[in-house]
């Protein structure tokens, strides 16, 4: 096992594929249907990258679209690719949709940047005719209520094929490039919806008391992602606790020190002092009982939060929550505090892609760098992290009951993206994406997690559009620009996404 390897690794999407052909053409043309069957395996190599692809060949007819249509459910597809490989009428390949009612995304990929316009034969212009059908497609799709998506550029082909008159090694050509990340993305979301119908994400505790734009419908929640929540009681942790073996508690340990840097006392808070031993030892023992949690009841996430009573033990429990919930987060399993379900789905759709998704809120605005500071109490999301996350022990949690062991950490310097699942005033969950840069800007040395992040507005002009959208005030942080991705995943889930 490798410190970062996951303990539930996402579900590869189900990817349907076909090429759209005209059945008269074959025996008028000969090498054009072999061809084009050619290219149809090009894209199923490509595809298989991101997932499991299931090509049924070519539908050249409306018998075939039919029969495409029913295998591909018989496969249990997550998204249709279909080719538009050369002209075909519309009856042809409005079957497929009608049977099969995956998403479905057209590819407009021509194979060539230009015709060899002295040598061209109809047989060989039909081979680069793919946008000819595609208005027509679009129109009987539309007229049929059915939803669809069309990526347009070049083929991309290494080298060119034999029975070509053009050159089709376009593999550099910026065309080919944009189209590959276009449907790169549609496949990589895929996995979101796959993944989350499967995945049942444990909610232990309660809500932190007052917070009332996290409060969610769990009914709402399985209705509209497909997810089911285990709700759990302290009781089941401390159950855990009473199993963790001192081996256990060195392995944690090994873990820790792996993965963080041991702090002294923070210079500027004295609520942030060198872990004592016995705080690390606490953190390392509940650390352990968290893992046989998530593992004895198949947790794929974990919202938390648990005030207790004061003096209790379930008071002590929780406080030692932070650092073992930055460990699962880590390893695949996002762990969401005060009890926060729909930013635990944020952070798991980052995981998922593999981008992160590190909890955080707004900290504060340094007007002079123009960034927000974005960050929280803990967990932290170790995998992006710029260097060693720092333990702290903290003499109170602020706002909180119990003392512990917490995260300090900034996320590594780049691009970002962050990511808001809230809830609308009728009972529909909401995606908001707003990319930004993280800065090396200074943090405050107070145990906590934070990231000076740069967005492409005016701190001021940015947060009144992100008010404006009335979020959920916690959101996820991930590396890279991943709006267009995360477009993509409320897409295939039918949940409305709004970029800033």
């Amino acid at each position: 096992m490798t410190l970062l390897s996951p303990v539930k690794p996402a579900r590869r999407p189900r990817i349907g594929l076909y090429s759209i052909g005209l059945r008269a053409y074959w025996e008028q043309f000969p090498g054009l249907r072999e061809r084009l069957i050619a290219y149809g395996a090009f894209i199923e190599r490509k595809l298989s990258a991101w997932g499991d692809v299931f090509n049924f060949g070519l539908v050249d007819d409306e018998g075939s679209g039919r029969r495409a249509g029913e295998w591909l459910n018989e496969r249990n597809v997550d998204l249709v690719f279909g080719h538009s490989a050369t002209y075909s009428t519309s009856s042809t390949v409005l079957p497929v949709h009608q049977i099969c009612r995956a998403p479905a995304v057209f590819l407009n990929l021509q194979p060539a940047a230009r015709i060899n316009y002295d040598a061209t034969t109809t047989g060989e212009w039909l081979a680069h005719c793919g946008a000819c059908p595609v208005p027509e497609l679009a129109n009987a799709l539309n007229r049929a209520g059915i939803a669809f998506r069309v990526v347009n550029g070049l083929l991309g082909l290494d080298e060119t094929p034999a029975i070509s008159l053009a050159d089709e090694a376009t593999a550099d050509r910026p065309e080919a490039i944009r189209a590959w990340r276009e449907i790169g993305e549609w496949a990589r979301a895929a996995s979101v919806p796959r993944t989350l119908r499967h995945a049942r994400f444990g909610f232990l505790g309660n809500t932190y008391s007052g917070m009332l734009d996290m409060y969610s419908d769990f009914t709402m929640i399985q209705a509209q992602t497909g997810l089911h929540v285990e709700v759990l009681e302290m009781c089941d942790l401390d159950r855990m606790l009473r199993d963790v073996t001192e081996a256990d508690v060195r392995e944690k340990l090994d873990e820790v020190r792996a993965m963080f840097a041991i702090s002294g006392d923070s210079p500027s808070d004295p609520i942030a002092r060198k872990p004592t031993d016995e705080q690390l030892d606490w953190s390392c023992r509940v650390a352990a009982a968290q893992e046989k949690l998530v593992r004895a009841y198949d947790l794929d996430a974990l919202s938390y939060y648990y005030h207790g009573a004061p003096g209790g033990e379930y008071e002590k429990l929780q406080g030692g929550f932070i650092v073992g919930h930055s460990l699962l987060t880590a390893r695949g399993i996002p762990c969401s505090g005060e009890g926060d379900l729909k930013t635990a789905v944020a952070m798991k759709i980052c995981d998922i892609l593999g981008t992160g998704g590190s909890f955080s809120e707004i900290v504060v605005v340094d007007y002079d760098d123009g960034t927000i500071l974005l960050g929280h109490d803990g967990p932290f999301h170790i995998a992006i992290s710029d260097g060693k996350p720092i333990l702290r022990g903290m003499g109170l949690y602020h706002g909180k009951q119990g003392t512990g062991v917490s995260v300090e950490a900034k996320v590594r310097r780049g691009p970002v993206t962050t990511l808001n699942v809230t809830q609308t005033g009728d009972g529909r969950l909401k995606l908001i994406s707003s990319e930004a840069e993280s800065t090396d800007g200074p943090i405050m040395r107070i145990g906590n997690t934070q990231t000076p992040v740069r967005f492409r507005q005016h701190p001021d002009d940015y947060m009144s559009a992100w008010f404006a959208e009335a979020p959920t005030h916690h959101c996820a942080m991930s590396i890279g620009h991943n709006a267009s991705l995360f477009r993509k995943v409320g897409e295939l889930m039918g949940i409305r996404h709004v970029t800033l």
